[in-house]
């Protein structure tokens, strides 16, 4: 599904990277009070949102350099959110975050080195890797994306345009297409507590981390 040969890169499409599902609908307005920044465009995607919340604002509140905590149980992972390369990516991300969208989540996916990407896979309140927001946003690349270690990026399906609340970090050696918007990093102690729960590896279905990674609250600094 990922327009790549590569057999790794078929599998991450169609177990990992399925951020949203449903036909797009079309753009959406947003009542949330409006930033200055650039134009943005939610459209639903058909699919009841796994928790009800607002659609962020159409003219991105967010700029520069955003930071921000992932809260969990094996630490806290610091985030710096890009909101000049993607902004209108970090706009939905902070606003999901302040809605509350992320709290009392579990990290759905865990890839290893033996599926030859290194990523752990949140954002899904179901935990099924099949929720969303109730809406996609649309990609934000150059064409010249790469995934080191600590890279944060968001989730998608096979098709463009089609991340949604579903994001990963990478921990390890990941080599994908640049189609994947990267909207921020992670901190190096974030980085190595996501490294120790891979060295544990999967659980005994293959696909959940064996130590699981459970978000209290993903709160963005003022």
């Amino acid at each position: 599904m990922l327009k790549r040969p590569l057999a790794v890169l078929a599998t991450l499409a169609a177990v990992s990277l399925l951020a949203s599902c449903g036909d797009d609908e079309g753009s959406t307005a947003s009542d949330a009070p409006e930033g200055d920044g650039p134009s943005c465009t939610y459209r639903e995607d058909g699919q009841e949102a796994a928790k009800e919340v607002e659609l962020p604002p159409s003219n991105a509140t967010v700029s520069g350099t955003v930071s921000g905590t992932i809260a969990t149980n094996i630490g806290d992972i610091g985030l710096e959110l890009d909101a000049e390369g993607a902004p209108c990516t970090v706009n939905s991300f902070v606003s999901l975050a302040e809605q509350g969208y992320y709290d009392d989540t579990t990290c759905h996916r865990l890839t290893t080195a033996a599926a030859g990407i290194q990523v752990l896979q949140c954002g899904d309140p179901t935990a099924t890797g099949m929720g969303g927001p109730g809406y996609t946003i649309d990609d934000e690349v150059t064409g010249d994306e790469t995934y080191p270690d600590g890279t944060l990026a968001m989730a998608k399906t096979a098709a463009p345009d089609s991340g949604g609340s579903q994001f990963f970090i990478v921990y390890g050696e990941t080599p994908l297409p640049p189609e994947y918007t990267v909207f921020g990093t992670v901190d190096q102690a974030g980085l190595e507590a996501v490294q120790q729960v891979a060295k544990a590896g999967n659980g005994p279905d293959g696909v959940t981390p064996a130590e699981p990674v459970d978000i209290s609250a993903v709160t963005i600094a003022d």
